[in-house]
C-alpha cells in the first residue's frame, strides 16, 4: 500500500457568516463514520423521501439534510445504494411512487436500477445476488467515486477516519464495513466524477476529541466532523 499523503487543508465554517475558509492540517484517526450529510432545497421533502425510501433501515447511520439554495448541477461523487430484495421490480415501483425518477448517467445495460431522488441525487437499487449485499431492504452501500491514482490513499484515509475496515479489495475498488456482518458498506473505486463544486452528499464522522467542522479527505472530497 502506498503511504497516505498528508491531509488536504481543513475547511470549517467562518464564525461570521457561514463562509468556509481553509486552515492548516490536523491529526487524523480515532473517528467513526456515523452518517451522510445531504444538501437539500426542501429539507422536509428530502427527509421524508429518504425515511420512506430506506424504511428506516440504515444500520444506525443518520441521513442529515441541510438547506441550500443551489440546485444539483452535476453527477454526485457520493451516492447511496438500496437493496431491491427478491421482489426488486415492486421495490423500484414503490420508490418511483414516492417521488423518485429513472435517470440515465451512461450506465448502459447493468444489473441494477439507477434512480434519482426528488432533487436529482442519483442512487441505485441493487437486485438479488448483487455482490456484497447483506440485506433485502434499506440502505446497503455508500459509494464514493475515487480516482485510480487516489485509491490507496483513500483506502488508508477512510479506514483510519471511519474506523471501518476492508473486507473486499478488487480491481473495481475496495469495500469497507464497520463489522464483517454490518449491512451497510462503504464502497470506493474509479472512475471519479470531475470535482467542479462542493459535494452535495458528504460523509459525516464523529470524533470524541476532534475539532468539529468540514474538512477534505485524501481525494479532495468534503466531509463533516462532529464532536
Amino acid at each position: 500500500m502506498a503511504p497516505l499523503r498528508p491531509p488536504a487543508p481543513e475547511w470549517h465554517a467562518d464564525s461570521g457568516g457561514g463562509n468556509e475558509q481553509a486552515t492548516g492540517s490536523t491529526a487524523w484517526g480515532n473517528g467513526m463514520l456515523t452518517g451522510i450529510v445531504i444538501d437539500a432545497l426542501d429539507v422536509a421533502l428530502m427527509d421524508r423521501f429518504w425515511r420512506d425510501a430506506t424504511q428506516g433501515r440504515t444500520d444506525g447511520l443518520q441521513l442529515r439534510f441541510v438547506p441550500t439554495a443551489e440546485p444539483k448541477a452535476h453527477k454526485n461523487r457520493l451516492h447511496i445504494d438500496l437493496a431491491g430484495g427478491p421482489d426488486w421490480e415492486t421495490e423500484v415501483a414503490r420508490l418511483l411512487a414516492l417521488g423518485a425518477a429513472r435517470v440515465d448517467i451512461g450506465q448502459g445495460d447493468v444489473p441494477w436500477d439507477v434512480l434519482a431522488d426528488p432533487e436529482g441525487n442519483e442512487f441505485c437499487v441493487l437486485r438479488p445476488g448483487h455482490p456484497g449485499v447483506l440485506a433485502d431492504s434499506g440502505l446497503v452501500a455508500i459509494c464514493l467515486d475515487v480516482a485510480e491514482e487516489d485509491g490507496d490513499a483513500q483506502r488508508a484515509f477512510w479506514q483510519s477516519q471511519a474506523d471501518w475496515h476492508a473486507v473486499e479489495s478488487h480491481d473495481w475498488g475496495v469495500r469497507l464495513r464497520r463489522r464483517p456482518t454490518s449491512t451497510v458498506s462503504l464502497v470506493m473505486g474509479p472512475p471519479a466524477a470531475p470535482k467542479t463544486a462542493r459535494n452535495r452528499l458528504r460523509l459525516e464522522v464523529t470524533h470524541r476529541d476532534g475539532e468539529p467542522g468540514e474538512f477534505l479527505d485524501a481525494g479532495g472530497n468534503e466531509f463533516h466532523v462532529t464532536g
